[in-house]
């Protein structure tokens, strides 16, 4: 079967009376993965929407009311759990070969009859800031790429969060030092000239998970290369935005991709 593949479809309760949500398998590279797949109770045609969660297995996992939350924007939304998750095939890969998750995810929206397929928005917090990007790089006709308190350096991930050193090593197969081309090969730094739609960067200045220079990073280079860019910096926000202020800043990057 086609990566993008609906092979199984569940409806799943909703924390929103106008949304409804739905688990769904999927195929990806031959696996078959589950996700989270968000519809606009009222019928038409919508802008598809793949948000990418951060995180890593049981850590940052797909929450429902923000799956929903977007979808109230007006968006066909899909959240890959991604492949060895909550009974997906597979094994996680720290935006390695897990990458091709979002890539499916995309196809899997061109494919929904709601979506329109050729207005399709990548999203990714945190973790999946590099997973977004890649996503774009990669699947060149996606209409616009946003990245919030993203990763976009690995290396640079592996020298700030101590903490997660051990896993990376796992995951990955050794440190940056051991195997920097697994290092550059998840970071999307090197390849951002691939990436043809429009970036919207936001970020709070206080971020200890993932640092703004990961931002920084990203915005320079994409100046560098003359490519589409916006951003937005919080000096007081750290990881986690306050809800009123995080509602803000919702409506404010669906407004942002529906102009696109």
């Amino acid at each position: 079967m086609k990566n993008g593949t609906i092979v199984k479809k569940t409806l799943f309760p909703s924390p929103n009376p106008h949304v409804e949500l739905y688990e769904v398998t999927y195929i990806s590279s031959g696996l078959r993965v589950k996700g989270l797949l968000a519809e606009p109770a009222l019928k038409g045609e919508y802008d598809g929407f793949l948000y990418l969660r951060g995180g890593i297995k049981g850590v940052g996992m797909v929450r429902p009311a923000r799956i929903a939350q977007f979808a109230s924007h007006g968006f066909i939304v899909f959240a890959p759990f991604y492949r060895g998750n909550l009974g997906g095939e597979g094994n996680e890969d720290f935006a390695g070969d897990d990458r091709e998750d979002a890539i499916s995810g995309i196809e899997l929206l061109k494919n929904h009859s709601a979506a329109a397929p050729d207005r399709i928005h990548v999203f990714g917090f945190s973790r999946g800031g590099v997973m977004a990007l890649m996503a774009g790089i990669e699947s060149r006709d996606v209409t616009s790429v946003v990245t919030w308190g993203g990763v976009s350096d690995m290396f640079l991930t592996y020298d700030e969060r101590k903490d997660l050193r051990r896993m990376m090593k796992r995951v990955i197969g050794g440190s940056p030092n051991k195997v920097p081309e697994r290092y550059e090969w998840r970071t999307p730094l090197y390849s951002l000239e691939y990436l043809d739609a429009p970036v919207l960067i936001i970020h709070g200045e206080k971020d200890r998970n993932v640092s703004v220079d990961h931002a920084y990073r990203l915005e320079k280079r994409l100046r560098e290369l003359g490519k589409p860019v916006s951003s937005y910096y919080f000096k007081e926000y750290t990881h986690y935005f306050p809800p009123r202020k995080n509602q803000q800043i919702v409506s404010m990057l669906c407004s942002w991709m529906k102009d696109q």
